[in-house]
């Protein structure tokens, strides 16, 4: 099923918006940090993937890659829920917009 341009690009604009979003997101930007520093402890030695650095980093960047994943996708199901409110023709209750 193909979605009319118009539609693609809405929900472009919704994804770039959201991600914009989430890039401010306190925690993830936590995370983010304590990942490069992880990175950069990484490259001190030779033999990087049988160091306790590597692992370290590996555990904090699969963490932020899991808050990111998390935050998109109850965005898109916030989003999805309102999309299907409002081609129903029906209002939407204010307290959807909540973060879960």
């Amino acid at each position: 099923m193909n979605f009319p341009p118009w539609l693609e690009q809405a929900i472009q604009a919704r994804l770039d918006e959201v991600s914009a979003q989430i890039e401010q997101d306190p925690e993830l930007s936590r995370v983010r940090g304590e990942t490069e520093e992880a990175f950069e402890a990484l490259f001190a030695s030779k033999d990087v993937e049988q160091t306790p650095e590597y692992a370290e980093w590996e555990n904090r960047y699969i963490v932020s890659k899991g808050i990111e994943n998390e935050q998109l996708y109850m965005q898109g199901l916030r989003d999805g829920i309102r999309l299907t409110v409002s081609l129903l023709g029906q209002s939407m209750p204010e307290d959807i917009d909540t973060k879960a």
